[in-house]
């Protein structure tokens, strides 16, 4: 689990390709990876990754053909979101992030607003119905609120701290990103689904 918090920016340093899969080797030093072990959890650009070697200032992740299949910004060396798993007695600064992308969006509108920026993304229709006015979302790993959605469209407003220190401030229109709902969507739905299904 993680909770959105963005702890580092690093960097795909290098990618092998080993069959349909791929391991990425990232650039972490910021992020502290003395107390990592092997098969730790990291969240890379919202990803969940499972840590398979690493040094002082670089982790190493194997990515399979599946998660390549349904997230996006993992098969290019560019800067990527980093987050450490949660641990119990770390503070839940965001929201609890599973780290298991539900679908690839599009920045369809990146606007400067006073001292903010009001960012909206197209949804896929298929997650839609799980995003909320003043609900959470994660995107690219960075947890955030949504301020409005019309259709398959929300706005989010990015304060200039979370621009700083993220790589939302490379973002442009057309820009796909990683989104995760909120995991209470999921369990309200099952909920009224379960209901509906025994109701007498």
């Amino acid at each position: 689990m993680f909770t959105g918090i963005i702890q580092a920016v690093g960097q795909i340093d290098a990618i092998t390709i080993i069959g349909n899969d791929l391991k990425l080797s990232i650039l972490a030093a910021n992020l502290g990876l003395n107390d990592i072990l092997i098969g730790d959890s990291i969240a890379v650009n919202g990803v969940c990754l499972t840590v398979t070697q690493r040094n002082d200032i670089h982790f190493e992740a194997h990515v399979s053909k599946e998660t390549l299949s349904v997230t996006s910004g993992l098969d290019k060396k560019q800067a990527v979101n980093l987050e450490k798993a949660l641990r119990l007695q770390d503070r839940l600064g965001g929201h609890l992030v599973s780290g298991h992308v539900d679908g690839v969006g599009e920045v369809v509108k990146l606007n400067h607003l006073g001292d903010c920026w009001l960012l909206a993304i197209r949804a896929p229709h298929t997650i839609s119905k799980y995003i909320a006015k003043k609900g959470s979302i994660c995107i690219d790993g960075v947890s955030l609120t949504v301020n409005g959605i019309e259709q398959d469209t929300f706005n989010i407003n990015i304060i200039p701290h979370t621009l700083e220190n993220t790589t939302l401030k490379q973002l442009k229109v057309g820009s796909q990103v990683n989104i995760e709902i909120d995991q209470i969507a999921r369990y309200v739905e099952r909920i009224a689904e379960w209901a509906e299904a025994n109701a007498t």
